[in-house]
């Protein structure tokens, strides 16, 4: 089972997933600041009313501020503000679960206004409060049973002179802030705004590269491609003007290789066709068939050696072909002239090939099969999404480690170089590079009732 692969491999993608995590991280690290300052401003929130609360009980009670003791019954914010201040000669006990938060932050605000304390000590419980008029008329109405209605409350004991306490208390909220779905919002709105332009200018940095990837792996399996468009970034142009003069260049240099090896098949052939000539001078027969054999060796050799040179530039067009008619074909050429082949029967396989070479291939396949092999059987079958050619023998095989040695030029399995046992071993090159020129391949095995199958293998 293949393995997921969550790290994307393109380029833009990349690029993408970097930014949206460096925009996570920023986030959460705005978070956290967010989180610590609401939760400090909450602190005050709860901290400042029962400081208030000691601070103008104390003001209004005149132990701090005596010029104010006269006005303390007629003042009537003050008694307003006296309410839930209770002043006490013991340290007093604070129900409920002890705000080490609370008292320093009401510390700090005693600090601040130049209020010296001795001590502070804060608690916070929660009591259930009966219900309201309203809700008691819509109770009885509905027959609903009554929730407990519960609120915090928060209390703060001061000592502001020694064996001198004030206590108050004041009512806090006791639900959590909700702003995660704000930032959540925020993050998203932040994502769209600097990941759809970078999405844009990685499709339009992407697009002409695209086409340079296709354009190369078109040019490797061919040799000719389609020049690229110049366009997008000034980096990406410059990559592609780069790479359309190279295609230029290596476009021009293959031409003046195959104007030079047509020469020099053209030169070579003259003085062959010369020596030809001069062959059927010789009276001594067995002499002049040696000498016709020789010349004919060297024409097929100087042949597939021009083939294999120009191997992937062939200028024959494709056409749709019916392999197993042109495997008959073939067959019927071999046991024209004698040869142990034979063909099993096939159904229609139709592809888009250069006939000639496929000719060409088959030929090579089953020439080295009777040669090494003493006969070929051939057959043609359908697979999945390919047809195989396949060429089978009676021989020995191939060594498992020698198989994709025997691939290459010059390399035979006899290593005697005797050319009554093989020719120059360039077929089974040739064949492969005509293979790659169809897109297809070429497959060695061993079979296991003895002998080699070769097999062309085509796309449909």
């Amino acid at each position: 089972m293949k393995r997921l692969r969550l790290w994307p491999q393109s380029l833009v993608g990349q690029i993408i997933l970097l930014v949206a995590i460096g925009l996570f991280v920023a986030q959460a690290i705005n978070f956290g600041l967010l989180l610590r300052e609401r939760n400090r401003v909450d602190l005050t929130g709860q901290t400042a009313p029962v400081v208030y609360r000691v601070i103008n009980a104390l003001d209004a009670r005149g132990d701090r501020w005596p010029g104010r003791a006269d006005r303390r019954d007629s003042d009537d914010r003050d008694r307003n503000e006296r309410r839930n201040v209770d002043f006490a000669t013991t340290r007093p006990v604070l129900d409920g679960k002890p705000r080490p938060d609370v008292q320093a932050r009401a510390k700090a605000m005693f600090d601040d206004i130049g209020l010296t304390v001795h001590s502070v000590a804060a608690a916070e419980d929660s009591r259930i409060m009966p219900l309201r008029r309203w809700e008691q008329i819509r109770s009885r109405a509905t027959g609903e049973v009554p929730r407990d209605r519960r609120i915090g409350r928060l209390r703060l004991a001061v000592e502001y002179e020694p064996g001198k306490w004030v206590v108050t208390e004041a009512r806090i909220g006791n639900r959590p802030a909700r702003f995660g779905g704000w930032l959540i919002g925020q993050t998203l709105i932040l994502y769209v705004i600097v990941l759809l332009p970078l999405l844009w200018v990685g499709r339009r940095m992407a697009r002409p590269m695209k086409q340079l990837t296709a354009s190369a792996q078109q040019f490797a399996k061919s040799g000719a491609a389609d020049a690229v468009d110049e366009r997008g970034p000034g980096d990406v142009r410059d990559l592609t003007m780069a790479f359309n003069a190279m295609r230029s260049r290596i476009i021009a240099m293959l031409d003046e290789k195959d104007r030079m090896l047509g020469a020099i098949g053209h030169d070579l052939r003259t003085p062959l066709a010369s020596l030809r000539v001069r062959t059927e001078s010789v009276e001594d027969d067995g002499e002049r068939a040696r000498m016709s054999e020789t010349i004919d060796e060297m024409n097929r050799m100087l042949e597939d050696i021009l083939s294999l040179a120009r191997a992937g530039r062939s200028t024959e067009s494709p056409q749709k072909v019916d392999l197993a008619s042109l495997a008959d074909a073939v067959v019927e050429d071999f046991i024209e002239l004698g040869s142990p082949v034979d063909l099993a029967d096939s159904d229609r396989a139709v592809a888009v090939v250069r006939p000639q070479q496929i000719r060409r291939a088959l030929r090579n396949l089953i020439e080295n099969a009777i040669v090494y092999g003493e006969r070929a059987h051939v057959s043609v079958l359908h697979e999945a999404g390919t047809i195989r050619i396949a060429v089978a023998d009676d021989g020995p095989g191939i060594a498992e480690d020698r198989m994709e040695e025997m691939l290459e030029p010059f390399t035979r399995l006899e290593g005697s170089r005797n050319r009554e046992t093989g020719g120059a071993g360039l077929g089974l090159a040739l064949v492969r590079a005509i293979m790659a020129e169809h897109q297809g391949e070429l497959r060695l095995a061993n079979r296991p009732q003895g002998g080699l199958e070769a097999s062309l293998v085509l796309p449909l």
